[in-house]
């Protein structure tokens, strides 16, 4: 009996043991319970069944980079240092044949060809003979570069003309008498201009005039103008745009920024743009502005100096091309400059080499018409070679000239 009792007894201390335990957990959960912060009320997406939760979207890939650029730069990869620094210039057919005023390709032209590669031919009146004649002299020249050329001219109707006057194309007055017309009529008159060039191998045109008629004095322009008012001119500029680019005709405007309202003229000397920065802003910049906002492939800067921003012509000033043109007005297509021939430009008394240097360094791309080629690529080149000028500068421009090629379907 007396160990019955003490197992009886130690079963009741176990029981009591478990109890208390129990009790213990209890009280500790309620506890922890009560101190626990109350969990927000579902919201009605978290009350469906885990099949029915909406799925976040899958973030979309970032955009692939401009197809255009990586071929341009496949293509520049390739490109050995004397075609890199050709590739800068246009010239006149004659220039590179050495003989003057070529009618047709010869020998003379693929040997030239052969030795400047350059990135453009520019033809005067002298060089266009007949529909046939002017033709197949382009289709040679481009069989004969391995990059495509530009192959440029001035046709601007009126008394500016190179294919007009020679051959049985569209005739058009000068721009100013359809001023009144509307931007229906200067839209349409690009289109006719771009057609018949098209169609005997040229693939840019060195217009519009985006200048302004706006000093009565002033002859250089004259005419040539869309009007002469600004508010005018930028509409019909941008108009006169849009149809050169619904052509496929690269289009440039000029003369930056702005030759209308100088007294000189800069094919003869130093020409004055005697305006300041904000006058510029009201009034001559209104057409360039218009003309790329409506897609211009070039702009093309006159020798023109505008003291309130610089005492050098706007050819080789960074301030003008590089700070008004590119950085202010947001243009980041090609520019060239006007004829490096021009007595404006040599009467800075520079020499070829160093002009074209000092325009390089002012932010252009393309060197047009340099009196000697020879000395124009000698001069780019020194400077490359002394670390005046960079590589990265030199195919920086390079980079927008295969663009621009590239997109008007010149290449590849």
């Amino acid at each position: 009996m007396r160990q019955s009792s003490r197992r009886g007894l130690l079963a009741l201390l176990a029981a009591v043991l478990i109890l208390a335990l129990l009790a213990l957990g209890l009280l500790v959960f309620r506890r922890f319970q009560a101190e626990a912060p109350a969990a927000p009320s579902a919201s009605p997406a978290e009350t469906l069944p885990a099949a029915a939760t909406p799925v976040p979207d899958t973030p979309s890939p970032s955009p692939t980079e401009d197809p255009v650029s990586v071929r341009a730069r496949e293509i520049l990869a390739g490109m050995d240092d004397r075609e890199k620094i050709c590739q800068l210039f246009v010239v006149y057919p004659d220039d590179i044949a050495g003989v003057g005023s070529i009618t047709y390709a010869g020998e003379e032209t693929r040997l030239g060809l052969e030795r400047y590669p350059v990135g453009g031919l520019v033809y005067a009146q002298g060089n266009i003979l007949s529909r046939e004649a002017v033709t197949e002299m382009i289709r040679t020249q481009q069989s004969w570069s391995q990059i495509p050329l530009l192959t440029c001219v001035d046709e601007e109707g009126g008394r500016v003309t190179r294919v007009m006057g020679n051959l049985d194309t569209t005739w058009l007055d000068a721009m100013y008498t359809y001023r009144d017309q509307g931007p229906e009529a200067a839209r349409q008159n690009a289109v006719t201009v771009a057609s018949d060039l098209l169609a005997l191998g040229f693939n840019t045109d060195f217009a519009p005039v985006a200048d302004v008629w706006s000093n009565p004095q002033n002859t250089v322009i004259g005419d040539r103008a869309y009007s002469d008012d600004f508010a005018q001119a930028a509409e019909l500029v941008g108009a006169a745009v849009e149809g050169f680019e619904s052509q496929g005709l690269l289009c440039c405007l000029k003369h930056f920024p702005g030759h209308g309202d100088t007294q000189e003229d800069s094919h003869y000397g130093t020409a004055y743009v005697n305006k300041t920065l904000e006058e510029l802003r009201q009034a001559e910049l209104l057409p360039f502005q218009a003309g790329i906002e409506a897609g211009a492939d070039m702009v093309m800067v006159g020798h023109l100096t505008v003291p309130a921003l610089d005492d050098k012509p706007a050819t080789v000033s960074h301030a003008i091309v590089t700070g008004l043109l590119r950085e202010e007005l947001g243009f980041d297509g090609v520019v060239i400059t006007d004829s490096l021939e021009m007595s404006a430009a040599t009467g800075m008394a520079l020499g070829d080499g160093e002009l074209c240097v000092q325009a390089l360094e002012a932010g252009c791309d393309l060197l047009l018409g340099p009196g000697d080629l020879s000395a124009a690529v000698d001069g780019v080149t020194a400077a490359v070679e002394s670390g005046r000028l960079t590589w990265a500068r030199i195919e920086e421009s390079l980079q927008r000239i295969l663009e621009l090629k590239l997109r008007a379907g010149l290449l590849e």
